[in-house]
């Protein structure tokens, strides 16, 4: 009788499937990096796209971030597949006002910037812009009860990330906050 092998899963493999899973839901770096500028462009009108990226791209390498991208896009994909037990199904594929857990999922990328995340998520969730206004839009069929909140918790977090780092530089620190 052989012992079985240990549960283990490649980071690798995670953040491969994350990137793999946003692209197929229509999410690119470039449409999120977009949201960030909108949220920081007043406070830094020299902040640039490319710089939006990097810090995207930074929130993303985040296994937390990760685990929250691959579990929203799961379920959203269970409830377009009407794969759920009601009423479950039925809250998700209606993203029904009072279903508040894909907040919560959300707010756990968030967690992870401090304060500044928590307030953009909130205002970037209430206005919508950009590729939130697409993930809302009800009348493709796609279900994005979860991904729309997730979307927008990256660019709150990257763009709290951007704040972070501008006022270090502003103080002169030569080690910039890290996460």
């Amino acid at each position: 009788m052989t012992t079985p092998q240990p549960y283990s899963l490649n980071s690798r493999k995670v953040a491969e499937a994350t990137e793999e899973w946003l692209v197929k839901r229509g999410i690119t770096k470039i449409a999120v990096a977009q949201l960030v500028h909108f949220l920081q462009k007043d406070y830094f009108p020299e902040l640039t796209i490319d710089e939006c990226i990097v810090n995207v791209d930074a929130v993303l390498s985040k296994r937390e971030v990760q685990n929250a991208v691959l579990t929203g896009i799961q379920l959203d994909m269970l409830a377009e597949e009407g794969k759920l037990l009601p009423p479950l199904q039925e809250m998700i594929k209606n993203d029904e006002g009072l279903y508040g857990c894909d907040e919560i999922l959300a707010l756990s990328i968030v967690n992870v910037y401090g304060s500044i995340g928590f307030t953009n998520f909130g205002y970037i969730d209430k206005l919508k812009p950009g590729i939130l206004k697409k993930l809302n839009d009800k009348s493709s069929g796609d279900v994005h009860t979860f991904l729309d909140d997730i979307i927008g918790a990256i660019a709150a977090s990257a763009a709290s990330r951007i704040a972070h780092r501008k006022q270090a530089e502003r103080e002169g620190a030569t080690n910039p906050p890290r996460d």
